[in-house]
């Protein structure tokens, strides 16, 4: 699924290339990525709309329209926007004022688009927790105090701080040199502290090298990011740490696979 750094990209990426575009026509090849209004009411209410302003919040894109209304995207597992488009794996296409089209693809249809009046009613939304950015080391500090959970699940809690998602989790907590299980009110200041700072090196190094492509995240474009050539941890069981030489282990927490180092990480 594409993280913070992935759909930060996205959002630049489209900013330069579809605003103050008008969208001329909406051809819908897949309605299950439509969840709401319905299928006639959604492309009725995109049709002849200018595209304003494009916001981010955590993982979901926000195109906000001349009509007052906004077109919500979140792109799950395997959402992508490419322009220009028009291919064959569009599942939604956009036609714009410019002749080209906006093409919303998604290979296992887990991705969601809306049409709302206002964006941030949507129950998701309102459910997220600070983005990181927003957050200063106090905060964040008076956060982990009452929270007896592991510290790695406790990252990617959308409702806890938003944004982080299994990739991003792991490097952050290499880059600070917390073990994955460490329960969060059970850290010291001092890594307080690292964690605080390594969430933010690492989410700005990730937008600055265009996100990871791992999976099936493309920049806007159809290129691909650049960071995985950084990752320490993530993707890298069974090959030696490239700090210490130690095997880097993946285990399970919740479901999801935990990447880390077990000499660096205490």
């Amino acid at each position: 699924m594409p993280e913070l750094p992935e759909v930060e990209t996205i959002k630049r990426d489209l900013e330069k290339v579809i605003v103050g575009k008008k969208i001329t026509g909406v051809c819908v090849y897949n309605p299950k990525i439509i969840r709401e209004p319905g299928l006639a009411a959604f492309k009725k209410g995109l049709a002849g709309a200018v595209i304003k302003k494009i916001l981010r919040r955590a993982k979901v894109l926000i195109l906000e329209l001349s009509s007052g209304e906004s077109l919500v995207a979140h792109l799950k597992m395997t959402g992508q926007l490419v322009y220009p488009g028009g291919g064959k794996n569009s599942r939604v296409a956009f036609h714009l004022s410019d002749g080209k089209i906006l093409d919303f693809n998604d290979q296992r249809l887990f991705a969601e688009l809306r049409l709302l009046k206002d964006w941030r009613s949507l129950k998701f939304i309102q459910g997220l927790g600070p983005e990181p950015a927003d957050l200063n080391l106090r905060q964040f500090k008076e956060m982990l105090d009452s929270r007896k959970t592991a510290i790695k699940p406790l990252l990617m809690d959308q409702e806890f701080i938003s944004g982080i998602g299994n990739i991003y989790a792991a490097e952050i907590l290499f880059r600070a040199k917390i073990h994955p299980e460490r329960r969060a009110s059970k850290l010291r200041d001092k890594e307080k502290e690292l964690l605080f700072k390594a969430i933010n090196d690492i989410l700005n190094a990730a937008i600055l090298h265009a996100g990871s492509s791992v999976d099936d995240y493309v920049r806007v474009s159809g290129e691909k990011g650049g960071y995985v050539k950084y990752h320490k941890v993530y993707g890298r069981q069974g090959k030696s740490c490239l700090v210490c030489k130690t095997t880097i282990k993946k285990i399970s927490q919740g479901g999801r696979g935990t990447h880390f180092c077990p000499r660096c990480q205490r």
